[in-house]
């Protein structure tokens, strides 16, 4: 990966904290993060002693409450932070993804006396934390769910198969959301499960095409008891709950997108200009120069979209929309940026003695989790054309 400049000074940032703060986190990424990224890759190596630095560095909780141990960052902040990382090695920054997006439901929902007891922990105390939604037989159709929770006296009993979750069998709690009522989205209700409960277990990882490094499995509740005090918000709550998040995990997938395109456009750009033909560099031949330009076009697009959603989030403004369609975009441009990047560096570029191909990779992934972007279309357009729209 090239040595990636300091940030620049033309990046608009609401305080000027923000920007040591992203300076901070390039730092931690050259030094920590990106010298092992692809041979952990390629060994399908979980680096969970990067999340203990982060959290003890204060990057695990950065958009919530610094009374619980968060970082007071607006989310504009935030999604900057994830696009660093992901910039370093995508397993790292989806991962810190993941666990925002798992830590949501307690922050935003949970009792006082729920924030006061867990989100310490989950915040900046080295946990690691999983978001159970998808199942084996209800991913994008997620209201269809069949995890149940049944009550009994001052406990939950909860049973069911939680499938496509990232950090699934090595996460320290589970965001869960499981039936308690009816058939569809009201009978759902969310729950604060501990990694270490009795009856949870996981199956072997997924074998996927790419980020092997980042864990992801089944997730197994035989008769998992918990007490009602681990309940997050009301019965019936948890779709909601669980939409809400995905509001914002949207936009932090964008954002990871946008870190792994700028990733392989600065070795596109690298490659085409130390890599001579014909007695020049490739960087002076026209066509090439168009292809690199399109990419950084679609870089700065797709960030330019997720700061705009990131922007109204943190003013209190409705976001869902722009969040699907930061979400549709960005990824799209990245599978783009990654695929032409792969072009540039030639029969290199097929290698694995190279990143692009890995890139290529991961970006597939991106077009697909948090919502398949068809998935964000439908979103898009209900939002257009009304909810009784078809």
């Amino acid at each position: 990966m090239p040595e990636r400049a300091p940030v620049p000074v033309d990046r608009a940032l609401p305080m000027e904290e923000a920007r040591e703060l992203l300076t901070l986190v390039r730092d931690i990424a050259r030094r920590e993060i990106a010298p092992t990224a692809a041979e952990e890759e390629d060994a399908g190596h979980f680096p969970r002693e990067l999340f203990t630095l982060l959290s003890v560095s204060g990057l695990l909780g950065l958009p919530y409450d610094s009374a619980y141990g968060g970082g007071d960052q607006p989310y504009e902040v935030y999604f900057q932070v994830l696009e660093e990382l992901a910039a370093a090695r995508l397993t790292v920054g989806l991962g810190v993804g993941v666990h925002t997006l798992a830590t949501y439901a307690l922050a935003a929902h949970g009792t006082d006396a729920q924030r006061a007891a867990h989100l310490p922990g989950l915040l900046g105390g080295g946990l690691l934390g999983a978001y159970c939604l998808s199942e084996p037989s209800s991913g994008s159709d997620a209201a269809a769910l069949r995890t149940r929770a049944v009550r009994d006296g001052d406990e939950w009993v909860i049973s069911g198969t939680k499938a496509w979750i990232t950090h699934g069998g090595i996460a320290d709690f589970y965001t869960v959301m499981a039936r308690t009522g009816g058939e569809g989205a009201g009978g759902i209700t969310a729950f604060l499960v501990p990694g270490d409960a009795d009856g949870l277990t996981a199956a072997p990882p997924e074998r996927k095409m790419g980020l092997k490094g980042s864990p992801t499995a089944q997730v197994h509740f035989d008769g998992v008891r918990i007490p009602d005090a681990r309940r997050l918000g009301g019965e019936g709550q948890g779709f909601a709950i669980a939409l809400a998040a995905l509001d914002g995990g949207r936009l932090g997938i964008a954002a990871c997108a946008v870190g792994l395109a700028q990733a392989a456009l600065d070795e596109a750009v690298a490659h085409a200009t130390l890599r001579r033909q014909f007695g020049r560099p490739l960087a002076d031949f026209q066509g090439l120069r168009f292809l690199l330009a399109d990419m950084a076009t679609r870089v700065a697009s797709g960030r330019a979209l997720y700061l705009a959603a990131a922007r109204l989030r943190d003013a209190g403004l409705p976001f869902a929309q722009q969040a699907a369609m930061a979400k549709l975009h960005c990824t799209d441009a990245a599978m783009q940026v990654t695929t032409d990047a792969v072009q540039v560096l030639g029969g290199y570029g097929y290698t694995a003695d190279f990143p692009v191909e890995r890139y290529l990779r991961e970006a597939k992934a991106l077009q697909i989790v948090e919502g398949t972007n068809q998935i964000q279309r439908m979103v898009i357009a209900r939002h257009l054309l009304g909810p009784e729209t078809r």
